[in-house]
């Protein structure tokens, strides 16, 4: 048999040139894929005559049509070549296989003589550590993890209609051309106008410079205004990338606190040459940047003569109360270096961020872009300003917004409902974040393994601490990567890990009385009062009815409210919200400490407690 006949039945013959119906690819272009691969591969050589469109239609089980069309289309492109009475072959101008090294084969080991790589490479062990999050977190079904998002995020439509504007042919003569260092002026002049003024910003050109997310602008700045000795202030704690650059750059760090309020300012700022900070939503607790303490900030920049660096985190997800204005938006401007991620559901794809700085400083990154990765794609900064330009990022941003809305309060109510912790620093303007404490005595690194044994992914909080002794009973719960429905399945099987631990797994001792008995409950539980905090921080207050009633008020302003009913089964007191609790029943051993009463589960372990405004046992 000729070679390339051979050639042609091995290919048959194998298991590569196939097809499959569940693939999104049309059958027509798996098919273009297949033979362009054989041809790269080696497999089909130049000169290999083709199978006829019957036969190879007949072996993949499709239509004669679809491998005709095929054929015609890869001849169009060069691939194959058509020859009169003869038949179908792969063209003698391309040209297939891979070079290999006179001596060794493929996939040998390391070559002789290969240098110490990880002694070279300085810094190799904390970069290393900077990988948090598995590269397969979607195959988890519970993925409680920050700066991942689900595929439901993605804006479809909006996304193909500014592609398909972007690639029509006379905006292609626009964007593809060489234009050095500019980045397109489409995109600058629709950041300029409708994106930084929300954020209190008013900008020329020559003081945006788009970059690759807010992370590259986080680089550029470093880059250029730390050297080794510089004194620079970070969040404690705070963005771990940021703090592997600027260790990379031989930078002498200040970790300052974050509390409620954001970062804390006092005198250990006043020896700083820069201050890094993300006053928006702070990374990682949420924090937002009080107005006093931002006043305080700009004042003591002004006094000290330093750089504030701002990372405008998460700027887009401010839908529970109105935004403060950026630093960079003050009157103290021209201190603040801005770095900001836009369309944050689109990164994985777009990939924009901003720069805005001082003109001086936006020529030097945009002089060091340059060295580095120059622009970002100019096809993909002219889709992004079609997005702007069409309205697509206000329509993006409040879809997205509703749907981070109502995850966050999902995981809030899972949270109240079944696990004894509190969210450390409630968000006061929004976010896509808990940053949360758990019981004492918690090892939060056996309960993220633990947890990911069962589908559960969650962010310990000692990535975070550049010292590594932060609280261990700290983590982080994200809801970018979760859909709403598995959010409270998610913090189900969460608390089943937890439970499972030796050290949060032993049971409440009984108060002094022991556990109150079904005729004690009928004496104490009629016309209570009781006083508590919500797992988010608001108070809470429920009031008994002797009928069997119940009434509940939470918040500071009591905006939240609902009835439910309560009785007695046995020795154990029941409770039934109408909303509160996913409205189902609910069963607990009670016991009474002084003024405080403590609801435990049927094992005995601590499930909530309360004040008593009503006595006690007479």
């Amino acid at each position: 048999m000729p070679r390339s006949r051979r050639n042609v039945a091995g290919l048959l013959a194998s298991s590569v040139l196939q097809v499959s119906r569940e693939n999104p690819l049309a059958l027509q272009d798996q098919i273009r894929q297949k033979i362009v691969a054989g041809v790269a591969l080696g497999s089909l050589a130049p000169g290999t005559r083709m199978p006829s469109s019957r036969a190879l239609a007949g072996h993949l089980g499709v239509s004669r049509n679809t491998v005709a069309a095929a054929y015609q289309k890869l001849i169009a492109d060069g691939h194959l070549e058509a020859r009169p009475r003869s038949g179908v072959f792969v063209s003698r101008k391309r040209r297939g296989g891979s070079l290999r090294a006179e001596t060794g084969v493929s996939g040998r080991a390391a070559p002789a003589g290969e240098p110490a790589w990880t002694r070279r490479l300085r810094g190799l062990g904390q970069l290393e550590q900077l990988v948090a999050i598995p590269p397969d977190w979607q195959k988890y079904p519970y993925p409680f993890v920050e700066g991942r998002l689900d595929r439901s995020l993605f804006p479809v439509h909006e996304w193909r209609e500014a592609s398909r504007l972007t690639l029509s042919v006379p905006e292609i003569q626009q964007w593809a051309v060489d234009a050095g260092d500019a980045d397109d002026s489409m995109l600058v002049q629709e950041i300029r106008t409708k994106v930084l003024p929300r954020r209190g910003i008013h900008a020329r050109p020559d003081e945006v410079l788009v970059t690759a997310g807010a992370q590259q602008a986080l680089f550029l700045t470093a880059e250029l205004l730390v050297q080794p000795g510089t004194t620079v202030a970070v969040e404690e704690p705070g963005n771990p990338e940021l703090i592997a650059l600027l260790l990379r750059r031989g930078a002498r760090l200040v970790h300052q606190p974050v509390d409620q309020e954001g970062i804390v300012v006092d005198e250990a700022l006043a020896v700083c040459d820069i201050v890094y900070v993300s006053p928006g939503h702070q990374r990682p607790t949420g924090a937002t940047l009080s107005g006093a303490r931002r006043r305080d900030l700009m004042r003591m920049a002004a006094d000290r003569d330093f750089v504030v660096v701002e990372d405008d985190f998460e700027c887009e997800t401010n839908y529970l109360e109105p935004s403060l204005p950026a630093l960079r938006g003050g009157d103290e401007a021209a201190r603040v270096v801005y770095a900001v991620t836009l369309v944050q559901s689109l990164a994985p794809v777009l990939r924009i961020g901003v720069l805005v700085a001082s003109p001086g400083l936006v020529r030097a990154a945009r002089a060091l872009r340059r060295l580095t990765t120059r622009h970002p794609p100019l096809s993909v900064q002219r889709t992004a300003a079609h997005l702007l330009a069409l309205g697509h990022y206000d329509t993006i941003m409040l879809r997205v917004g509703e749907v981070f809305r109502a995850r966050l309060r999902a995981l809030r109510d899972a949270l109240n409902h079944y696990l004894p912790l509190s969210i450390a620093i409630p968000p006061a303007r929004g976010g896509t974040t808990y940053w949360v404490r758990g019981p004492d005595g918690l090892e939060v690194a056996n309960l993220a393994a633990a947890a990911a044994t069962r589908g559960v992914l969650i962010e310990p909080a000692a990535r975070y601490y550049a010292q590594r002794d932060g609280p261990h009973n700290y983590f982080r719960l994200s809801v970018t990567s979760i859909r709403e429905e598995n959010i409270r399945p998610g913090i189900d099987a969460l608390t089943k890990a937890m439970h499972a631990l030796k050290a949060v797994n032993a049971r409440v001792p009984p108060a002094p009385g022991g556990y109150l008995s079904g005729d004690e409950l009928r004496r104490v539980m009629p016309g209570a009062t009781l006083l508590l905090q919500t797992v988010y921080g608001d108070p809470c207050t429920i009031e008994l009815a002797a009928d069997g009633t119940m009434s509940g008020r939470a918040g500071f302003a009591n905006e939240d409210l609902d009835h439910g009913s309560w009785w007695i089964e046995g020795d154990l007191w029941c409770r039934q919200w109408r909303e509160w609790a996913y409205g189902e029943i609910t069963r607990f051993r009670v016991a009474i400490n002084g003024d405080r009463i403590l609801w435990c589960n049927a094992e005995g372990r601590l499930i909530d407690s309360a004040l008593m405004a009503k006595p006690a046992l007479a």
